[in-house]
């Protein structure tokens, strides 16, 4: 192992909508702009910031999400995602309030990985409606286990710069540690919400003016300079010498990936992960194209479908060439949006929408979260997918759920921890077809790439038997 120095900061808040977001969009952007090489993460699951991340600073955003990697995992994979030759800082984006999550210890919590990371907290706190009180919420963040080093604190929607300076007397008097910014309110720089968080990049208009908007306040009323010292108050860390890059079998077979506005969810290292094991992705429109591209398997992703029904449904052209492949066995992995897209129908607010018909139910919409949060699956079966017995960890969030009465499936998953498709059981099967509820990240899964490409060179190779 060697000892390097990764300059690094966190970026949370005291609680949800405290406006961390906005200050991570601002800083990226304001880096990218000075030229200062940055790298992105997010912590997860998320699906939506991180396009946001890379709107505002060009690069990709990454993932890390100790439940779903594992501590070792999560640890590796910041590692070789950060910058380590090229001077870069990393900029981590927690989720909801630092100390945050469903352990009573905040093992799951954006605390919890910041010590894991050893990362300095630049911490943003919502300024309305106290004064030197805020202090108190500052110490407790600092109290609170796990201990997570707070070395900053934002002001975020202060009324006047009377209330600015004593909420900043307060909290260097007490907390010891600096407010490098007091960001005055503007109830027009919040990105508008939905049920499943922030709305995307593609379905926000002006996003770039957003961007922008962020980027000027942040470098009006921070210190964007010590803010970016703050990162290289960060401990070396333990990073594994880089091995020699193994060979990539290109060409074994070719996947298309419906990606749009209505399937817009996934992390880029199962995209990258497929490509490595030797797979050509292929982009398909949903919702403007009429046919499938000549592929060996599909990938149908998370996303929107229902703020896209009309659409969807209307393109029954797509939908009987997606059913016949299927038919035909083609692979096809769904997840969430995709094994909605994947049923006879849909019911969304009193109306109901033809879909693919392959998965032999249809999907109801409610308005309530029926699945939110981590999955914990048990593999009960051998398939084409997944071994009998093999433990995955996932995550979901939908509103939907197969609506009654429910046939006989075949399932790949006992449900030991969430939702999934039936409250027991998730991963419905057919043929070689698996669709489910789940968000699987193949850091966590690292065999999932593997089996996705095998099966479509398998599939690829018996087409040309008949050719």
């Amino acid at each position: 192992m060697d000892l390097v120095q990764l300059p690094r900061l966190m970026i949370s808040a005291a609680h949800k909508s405290a406006g961390k977001t906005m200050v991570s969009l601002g800083l990226l952007s304001c880096f990218a702009s000075q030229g200062v090489a940055v790298r992105s993460f997010k912590k997860g699951p998320d699906y939506i910031d991180p396009m946001w991340h890379r709107a505002a600073s060009g690069g990709e955003c990454w993932n890390l999400d100790p439940y779903l990697m594992g501590r070792e995992l999560c640890l590796e994979s910041f590692t070789s995602h950060t910058g380590i030759d090229d001077n870069s800082i990393a900029l981590i984006e927690g989720n909801h309030g630092l100390h945050d999550g469903l352990s009573l210890d905040g093992s799951d919590s954006s605390a919890a990985l910041a010590v894991l990371l050893e990362a300095p907290v630049l911490l943003v706190v919502d300024a309305r409606k106290t004064n030197r009180g805020i202090a108190a919420l500052v110490m407790g963040m600092q109290a609170m286990p796990p201990n997570a080093n707070i070395k900053g604190v934002i002001l975020n929607q202060v009324k006047s710069s009377r209330q600015a300076e004593k909420q900043k007397k307060a909290i260097e008097s007490y907390c010891k540690v600096p407010v490098l910014g007091a960001i005055p309110y503007d109830p027009e720089l919040v990105i508008p919400e939905r049920h499943l968080g922030l709305t995307t990049v593609a379905e926000t208009a002006e996003a770039g003016k957003f961007i922008q908007a962020a980027a000027e306040r942040v470098a009006r009323y921070c210190d964007v300079e010590a803010i970016r010292l703050l990162c290289f108050q960060a401990p070396p860390m333990q990073v594994q010498p880089k091995e020699s890059k193994k060979t990539i079998i290109k060409g074994r077979a070719t996947i298309g990936v419906f990606k749009d506005a209505a399937f817009c969810f996934y992390y880029p290292e199962n995209l990258i992960a497929l490509q490595n094991n030797g797979a050509e992705l292929v982009s398909i429109n949903s919702l403007q194209e009429h046919s499938l591209p000549d592929v060996d398997a599909l990938y149908l992703g998370g996303g929107f479908p229902e703020s896209f029904f009309e659409l969807l449904s209307s393109n029954r052209e797509l939908l009987q060439a997606v059913r016949e492949s299927v038919d035909a066995g083609m692979p096809v992995y769904a997840e969430c949006g995709g094994l909605i897209y994947l049923c006879r129908s849909a019911v969304c607010e009193g109306k109901k929408y033809a879909l693919a018909g392959i998965l032999p139910f249809d999907i109801g919409f409610g308005d309530t979260p029926v699945g939110h949060g981590y999955l914990d699956l048990k593999s009960t079966t051998d398939s084409p997918w997944f071994r009998k017995n093999v433990r995955v960890r996932a995550h979901e969030f939908h509103y939907s759920r197969p609506m009654e009465p429910l046939p006989q499936s075949a399932w790949q998953f006992e449900v030991i921890r969430g939702h999934g498709i039936t409250g027991r059981s998730d991963g419905v099967l057919y043929r070689n077809l698996f669709a489910s509820f789940a968000h699987l990240h193949v850091v966590g899964n690292p065999d999932w790439a593997e089996t996705f490409v095998a099966l479509a060179e398998n599939f690829s190779a018996e087409r040309k038997k008949y050719r």
